[in-house]
């Protein structure tokens, strides 16, 4: 099977999953379906854009500590969490439909089992790690 055929019939799946979700989560509730699809995404983000940790990383290090430490630690802190945000998109992705334990949104360190991040922050890139608006704009709305 070539490659169109396969990205042809996985996004055909997924949008079909996805269509199928949306109808039986209006008959469930809807903050877990809303977080197991979070949990998805993030998942999907994390595996697609774990490289940007690089370079996000290289550059906390120059903004904190400055050239030299961004030169040495900020590479090798950067490589480190590009391999650990990649594991975790692969696991978040492959257990989407599953809480996992210690991941609870209710309370920062519960036990308790859940759908929220394994990784923080949850997202690569945040607002507050935003500077120069790079990538959230300065004149964004906050809700």
């Amino acid at each position: 099977m070539s490659l169109m055929k396969k990205l042809f019939l996985a996004a055909a799946l997924f949008m079909a999953a996805g269509t199928a979700t949306q109808v039986f989560a209006q008959e469930q509730q809807d903050g877990v379906w809303d977080s197991i699809i979070r949990k998805l995404g993030r998942g999907v983000s994390n595996v697609a854009f774990g490289a940007v940790e690089l370079p996000v990383k290289w550059y906390q290090v120059n903004f904190d500590e400055g050239g030299f430490a961004a030169c040495t630690y900020g590479i090798f802190k950067g490589l480190s969490y590009v391999v650990i945000r990649e594991v975790v998109g692969v696991v978040e992705v492959a257990t989407f439909f599953a809480p996992l334990p210690g991941c609870s949104t209710d309370l920062p360190d519960s036990p308790a089992w859940g759908y929220g991040p394994i990784l923080e922050p949850e997202w690569i890139i945040t607002p507050a790690q935003n500077r120069y608006n790079f990538v959230y704009p300065e004149t964004r709305t906050m809700p």
